[in-house]
This record gives structure tokens, C-alpha cells and sequence, in this order.
């Protein structure tokens, strides 16, 4: 895609919002099936059906998706896109690249060894492998708009307001 085809593409959306601040807030959902028998979440992604259970790490047998993994995918995958569509508004050209993100995981809080230890990532780290001959200064605006506008970068760098609830079915 080039550059003038993104913003042809998001030129219309761009006017719509900034007429109607309120279109532009969008609620996106997931959701899943809890397994019968097992220690599984069965999630709909809108492409396919994925399983998910524990990490070996806790007890899983490996062979369902661990949502720690789901959870750096889904980074690697936004920061991707998010790139992608920088490199191509600047005209940056990329001839390809690689996305990696890995995370510090402390199960004895996620199985409660230890109380101190905390449940979650203690550090992700994001990286970018590019092939390109982008200049230094190129490399270090593409790589600060990606952060600044990576959903899923910025959601876990700026804790989000959450809540839990519960609803009972049945009896």
C-alpha cells in the first residue's frame, strides 16, 4: 500500500471523528466458552476458535494456547500493523522485518508459593528487526509513532481502568 492510499483510506474516518468525537468510540469484545471437563476457555477470535489453558508452567499440558502467549501475540501483532502503517504514511519503505516481544513471567504468585512474588509480567520487551535504509532519524520517529500509536503497546503501558462482574445462570 502507499502512502497516499492510507490516507485516502483513512481521510473519510479521520473527518468523521473529528466532526463526531463520539463515533470514534468503538467497544470491542471477545469472549469464551468454558471447557466441560477441563481446564480450558474456549475463545472466539472471529477467524478461528482457540483453546486455552494452563501453561506447563502451572500445570497445562502445553498443548492449548497460554494466554500469556496470547496476551505477547497480540502486542507482536498490533505492533506489527502499527508499524506498518507508519512506514507507509512516512514512506518508509520496508523490505521486510521481524516482530518479537517476549515477557518475565514469576509463577510462584500465579500458583501462590509466594505472596510477595507478583502474578503477571514483571517486564515485556518489544522488538523491531528491520530491513530497511531508513536514516537514524527516520528509524527513531517510525519506531516513536509505533509506540505512540500501538493500541495494545499503549493499553499495557498506561494501566486501563478495569472491573469484573458476574452474572449466575442456572440454579
Amino acid at each position: 500500500m502507499k502512502a497516499e492510499e492510507l490516507r485516502e483510506m483513512q481521510s473519510p474516518l479521520k473527518t468523521q471523528y473529528k466532526e463526531k468525537p463520539e463515533a470514534a468510540m468503538i467497544t470491542l469484545r471477545a469472549q469464551g466458552t468454558l471447557g466441560d471437563e477441563s481446564l480450558t476457555c474456549k475463545v472466539e477470535t472471529g477467524r478461528a476458535l482457540i483453546e486455552a489453558g494452563l501453561h506447563p508452567a502451572t500445570g497445562g499440558n502445553g498443548l492449548e494456547a497460554c494466554s500469556g502467549d496470547m496476551l505477547l501475540e497480540a502486542l507482536v501483532a498490533c505492533a506489527g500493523v502499527t508499524l506498518k502503517a507508519v512506514s507507509t504514511a512516512l514512506e518508509i519503505p520496508l523490505r521486510g522485518g521481524r516482530v518479537e516481544a517476549e515477557g518475565d513471567l514469576d509463577f510462584r504468585g500465579t500458583l501462590g508459593v509466594d505472596r510477595e512474588a507478583p502474578v503477571g509480567f514483571r517486564a515485556i520487551r518489544l522488538r523491531f528487526d528491520l530491513d530497511c535504509d531508513a536514516s537514524p532519524e527516520q528509524l527513531a520517529t517510525l519506531l516513536k509513532l509505533t509506540e505512540r500509536y500501538c493500541v495494545v503497546y499503549q493499553t499495557l503501558n498506561k494501566r486501563p481502568e478495569m472491573s469484573v462482574s458476574h452474572r449466575v445462570t442456572g440454579n
